[in-house]
């Protein structure tokens, strides 16, 4: 959802010295650095003794409750102060800074004491009450949209959506309909109605370049539109079709860190929103990136994109405490990513009960259909390269098929022309080696060869070692099959050396603290390790 722009506090018109001396003095102690928080809430409460009016009284328990909520861990007194806040400016007429200001902290603070029930209708009243206050207005349905979000009820949360684009729209807007319709976008992928999305992704497109205005915004909307095309097309594997907007997002990202944060104020209210700041898009523009580079097999290059965005990101945790890791609390969807990815390290070194254990535990807690289809599919796995476990691989694969009528290699075949097509080149180097394997058994050599090569040529490009690995080991034994002794050596040795090197990365891996990771199944994570003779890390650097 986006951010607001920051507004200073507008110090009401009052003859009283008093007040202004400590007003002045509160702010100066909030403002120090480091802030004296325990010194501007003394100035502060010494306003209210001395019975000041209405407007005074509502904005100092605004003050008061929005210094005890960012800057200590006392919600009692920031709720008191800020409910008294709200229920004064609600009996005061054009008070709709403070009004709706302690409505939106209010509603946040009950949402941090897990206190949603009293969020959801101070919100909606408050969204009721704000249709004369464009930018109150717009700023309250995003809110209220997040937190049904944050609830997992993304209906909601898209009519939500809808209603902020169409009064941005009336207001004449357009700037802030292109955000409700792209956060409405968002929400519409993450629920999978892809054809939903399409009509409304190109609605955005109109949107976004036809409005003229301030160009760090214009150049957030492309951003954020981008992101969502690219995360689109890449959700329906389309890699190679997704490179021209992939490069337009590049180049946008590359213009907006040339542009000067000029803080002007647009002149329609409703227009004071950013989406994200541009250091956090240009992470974000990394991580999609990577994303690319994964599907299309280019592990190099998704390792270089990863260790910029952590080096990005190390640098937005110098500089923004919200960052820290200490600070960091793994979300569910986090914990199931964490255990699936877990389980499909556990599989690289070879840690197989491990595996197990971590895909069972990402079934568990998944309701996802595609990513429970994916866990499911990686269990089996698992069955298959422990050789002992047939029951369990059956009683699975009654799970994924249960009709046993697919035809396997015709459905590799049209893997193999579907990933070739879109460059997805891991899986075609896959989809090759398994192919040729399969005509290996049948004993058909020739068809067998015709895979296994380009399949080791394309593993060398990507490169891929245990694609490389699997290869060399079938060409081996094809071409001893064949009686062709000279190329089943220089096989073998290929194998060799792949074996060597893959054992080695294991070992190196292992010997890491966060190797000790695969053993967490249950429970809350775990905050450190300390391995043998090794230095200690904390979970907050790993996920």
């Amino acid at each position: 959802i986006p951010r607001v722009v920051h507004f200073d506090v507008v110090i009401p018109q009052c003859n009283a010295s008093w007040y202004l001396a400590l007003l002045g003095l509160a702010e100066h102690f909030r403002t120090s650095s480091p802030p004296k928080v325990r010194l501007c809430v003394h100035c502060l409460q010494a306003v209210l003794p001395r019975k000041p009016p209405a407007r005074m009284e509502a904005r100092t328990h605004l003050q008061l409750g929005s210094v005890l909520y960012h800057h200590t861990r006392n919600g009692d007194q920031a709720r008191g102060h800020l409910e008294k806040a709200w229920l004064i400016s609600q009996q005061i007429p054009q008070f709709e800074d403070v009004k709706f200001e302690a409505a939106s902290l209010l509603s946040e603070l009950y949402c941090q004491e897990n206190s949603v029930d009293a969020a959801k209708p101070l919100l909606r009243k408050a969204i009721q009450i704000s249709q004369q206050t464009p930018y109150w207005h717009c700023r309250l349905l995003f809110q209220l949209a997040q937190l049904h979000t944050l609830e997992k009820d993304l209906v909601s949360a898209c009519d939500l959506l809808g209603v902020g684009a169409e009064y941005a729209r009336v207001v004449g807007s357009e700037y802030t309909r292109a955000l409700f319709l792209l956060s409405k976008g968002m929400l519409l992928l993450m629920e999978r109605k892809l054809q939903e999305v399409h009509p409304l992704l190109t609605l955005c497109g109109q949107i976004v370049e036809n409005w003229q205005g301030n160009p760090i915004q214009k150049e957030s909307l492309r951003v954020f539109f981008l992101v969502l095309q690219v995360t689109h097309y890449l959700d329906a594997g389309q890699v190679k079709s997704v490179k021209p907007c992939l490069k337009q997002l590049q180049q946008c990202i590359q213009t907006i860190s040339t542009l000067h944060d000029d803080e002007i104020l647009p002149s329609n209210p409703a227009d004071l929103f950013h989406w994200l700041p541009k250091e956090h898009m240009c992470v974000l523009v990394y991580l999609v990136t990577v994303m690319h580079s994964m599907q299309a097999g280019y592990l190099e290059k998704a390792q270089k994109y990863t260790d910029k965005a952590l080096m990005q990101l190390e640098k937005l945790k110098m500089l923004d405490c919200r960052f820290r890791g200490s600070n960091l609390r793994p979300s569910p969807l986090l914990s199931k990513m964490h255990f699936l990815l877990q389980g499909l390290y556990c599989i690289s070194v070879n840690c197989m009960d491990n595996a197990e254990a971590q895909f069972t535990t990402a079934l568990r807690l998944t309701t996802h259909q595609e990513l429970w289809a994916f866990i499911v599919t990686n269990l089996a796995s698992v069955y298959i390269r422990e050789g002992n476990r047939h029951q369990e691989l059956y009683s699975l694969l009654e799970r994924i098929n249960p009709d046993h009528n697919f035809p396997v290699r015709r459905f590799l075949r049209e893997t193999l022309k579907m990933s070739n097509a879109e460059d997805l080149n891991r899986l075609t180097a896959c989809s090759l080696v398994l192919l040729g394997h399969i005509f290996y058994v049948l004993g058909n050599h020739r068809e067998s060869n015709n895979m296994v090569v380009p399949a080791m040529q394309l593993a060398s490009k990507i490169p891929d070692m245990s694609v490389q690995l699997w290869s060399s080991a079938l060409l081996r034994d094809l071409n001893k099959a064949c009686g062709n002794a000279m190329d089943a050596h220089e096989a073998a040795q290929m194998h060799q050396n792949f074996s060597q090197q893959l054992l080695q990365d294991h070992i190196e891996a292992c010997s890491l603290p966060e190797h000790n990771l695969i053993t967490w199944t249950d429970g809350p994570p775990p905050v450190q390790f300390q391995a043998q003779n090794g230095p200690t890390t904390s979970l907050a650097s790993l996920l």
